[in-house]
């Protein structure tokens, strides 16, 4: 059995506890300029040193990971929400339900995931929930495939069989019986779409068309250091290491998940 990876989930909790408790304890502004602090390195005065404005890293890096965790929490939500309705869909109707909504989900794998994000947000102004919509819009295909592929196999089970034969409704089969199966793998995309849209967002900040002043995200101050990495290595080496962290917590909690829900269907078929 595989252990739970407990290192992994204190990051977790660690991360969002320090992005969203920080800015109520910590005194020092995320947004204040100080032209006599202008980099300044790791000190008791500013913990993760300062950027090239003369702003708290610190304080940067817990404002900017609310908006990093919000937009990969909220794009995961909506992302996976999209992938069970669609993949419930295709594997419980079936037929021409499911041969349109095949044809849809390889329209949208036929682009890359990040060139399609790269081409919706050069149209609109980004901001959090713009990001959150067009990520999530370019993230549930791979979700609505695994659901399809479990729903494919709930429909064609006996009992199932029996309450349509019996007239019971499709919405109360779905969601009294469809749901509570397909909840593990709910979760395991969720976990997975959490890193995917962090990862997303940053990139996007990274290259200048995501978050935009004043706004701050890990992306925004990532891209705001390689300018001067080659002097002030804290300034991208921080955001870089959050972003690796959570993303890393968030991949081996969802190995375990999708190792115990193997576990499970192995105990199911003996």
């Amino acid at each position: 059995m595989k252990r739970l990876p407990y290192v992994s989930l204190f990051i977790l909790v660690f991360v969002f506890l320090f992005s969203f408790l920080t800015p109520y304890m910590y005194s020092v502004s995320a947004y204040d300029i100080n032209p006599g602090q202008i980099l300044l390195s790791p000190s008791f005065e500013h913990f993760l040193g300062t950027d090239r404005l003369g702003r708290d890293l610190f304080a940067r890096l817990a404002v900017g990971g609310q908006v990093s965790l919000v937009i990969g929490v909220l794009s995961a939500i909506i992302g996976s929400l999209i992938g069970l309705i669609v993949g419930i869909s295709a594997g419980f109707f079936k037929g021409n339900a499911d041969r349109l909504i095949i044809v849809l989900i390889d329209l949208f794998l036929t682009f890359p995931t990040f060139f399609l994000l790269l081409a919706l947000i050069s149209y609109v102004n980004a901001s959090v929930w713009v990001l959150v919509i067009v990520i999530s819009i370019t993230g549930w295909m791979g979700t609505a495939r695994m659901i399809r592929s479990e729903s494919f196999a709930i429909s064609n089970a006996p009992f199932i069989k029996i309450l349509t034969i019996s007239g019971v409704k499709s919405s109360k089969i779905v969601f009294k019986y469809f749901a509570p199966l397909l909840a593990p793998i709910f979760l395991i995309s969720f976990t997975f779409g959490v890193s995917g849209a962090i990862l997303a967002e940053s990139g996007l900040s990274f290259l200048g068309i995501g978050i935009t002043p004043p706004q701050v995200s890990w992306g925004t101050i990532l891209s705001e250091g390689k300018e001067v990495i080659d002097i002030a290595w804290w300034v991208s080496f921080f955001p870089g290491l959050l972003i690796f962290s959570i993303t890393f917590s968030l991949i081996n909690i969802s190995d375990y998940l999708q190792a115990r829900v193997n576990e499970k269907e192995i105990l199911n078929e003996a």
